[in-house]
């Protein structure tokens, strides 16, 4: 596989940076390009052909999850909106409780503690600091958890949870789980019957490569009726025959949590990368990640000046690596790679790097060396 073939990056480029956001494949950028010039030559009079590639993206994401149904998917503007779905359509009691991770985005901490007006308990639990992550959460639920939501890879220290052994805990005591997969799908396997998740929220514009403003939402079948409303619009009506909307009601299918008009470019491009994915394989895909990130794990290891912040243990980490250098100031190592080329983020006080499936072996030597030089 020549993973030079997928991308037109600029040859001085070194794309670090997917945990944040990612550049479009080549083919997603012909896509958006012929999109536009459809649209500007044409109109809209392919229209019913852009809804059927609208419900194909659904099935396209529903196989990179092997989720049941695609109708158990829908299309929304992002993580944020996907976890704020469910923190207000889920009801409340005073003294019910979340279980988060004390490392979490604010995406999935901050909808979380907004409940806690209604007397809802939001637990943080500190998974970066023992060796077994999964039981630390599972240790805080009680007979008034409700839910656990929590990132399947953190997006600073990289830590990857076992998320079947959730699932199984979840499961048995009755408590729903939703997995914010954004560090994940698209860089790694993601099986959400294997994990017996109840929700799960991505973005597209990270490791799916996809354009921001367009997010998968999984909710499970039996949940979607569970799920109380608060958008309303033509979109999520069971019949969308403008002519019979006297007498309407949601979609059964998760387009219900869809109020309005689709994004119809985002739709074209995430299609056309998450059938990229899918076109190479997302066995081959998570091989050649990993492969990239325990190169850096190795090239700097065994370094005294280096201080490998993120997890480096075997089925521990995903795309995401994190470090600083002793003696050098984190963000002026950062601007120097930057004027390098290389673009990667600071984070929690060091550097991190996440490579994806088509970074080059001699792209990441290259960056081993910019960091010895400094």
């Amino acid at each position: 596989m020549n993973n030079k073939n997928y991308f037109d990056l600029e040859p001085g480029i070194i794309h670090l940076n997917h945990a944040a956001v990612a550049p479009w494949p080549r083919k997603t950028v012909q896509t958006v390009k012929s999109f536009a010039d459809e649209n500007g030559s044409r109109g809209s009079g392919r229209y019913m052909q852009w809804v059927a590639l609208e419900t194909e993206l659904r099935q396209r994401l529903a196989q990179l999850i092997n989720a049941p149904s695609y109708n158990e998917i829908a299309l929304l503007k992002s993580t944020s909106e996907g976890l704020s779905v469910i923190a207000y359509g889920l009801d409340w009691n005073a003294g019910d409780n979340i279980v988060i991770a004390a490392e979490e985005f604010p995406s999935n901490r901050i909808v979380w503690q907004s409940l806690q007006s209604q007397g809802v308990e939001v637990r943080l639990v500190d998974v970066s600091s023992t060796d077994t992550p999964e039981q630390a959460l599972i240790e805080q639920f009680d007979s008034r958890t409700r839910l656990l939501s929590i990132s399947s890879v953190q997006y600073a220290s990289g830590l990857r949870l076992q998320l079947d052994i959730l699932g199984q805990a979840c499961k048995a005591q009755g408590i729903l789980y939703c997995v914010d997969a954004i560090q994940h799908i698209g860089a790694l396997r993601f099986d959400v019957q294997a994990i017996d998740a109840d929700f799960v929220v991505a973005d597209g514009h990270k490791w799916m490569l996809g354009p921001e403003g367009l997010a998968l939402f999984y909710c499970r079948r039996s949940l979607i009726p569970q799920l109380k409303l608060h958008q309303y619009g033509w979109h999520m009506l069971e019949n969308l025959d403008f002519d019979q909307m006297n007498d309407w009601t949601p979609a059964a299918s998760a387009r219900r949590f869809e109020c309005g008009s689709p994004n119809m470019t985002g739709i074209h491009a995430l299609h056309a990368s998450i059938g990229l994915l899918l076109d190479i394989g997302m066995d081959t895909i998570e091989a050649s990640v990993l492969g990239n990130v325990q190169f850096l794990i190795n090239s700097f290891n065994d370094q005294p000046d280096i201080q490998i912040l993120s997890h480096t243990r075997a089925n521990r980490f995903g795309g995401i690596f994190t470090f600083k250098k002793t003696g050098a100031e984190t963000i002026a190592l950062y601007q120097y790679l930057v004027d390098k080329g290389v673009l990667c983020a600071p984070r929690s006080g060091g550097i991190r790097f996440s490579p994806h499936f088509h970074t080059q072996r001699e792209q990441l030597e290259a960056v081993v060396d910019y960091v010895n030089s400094y």
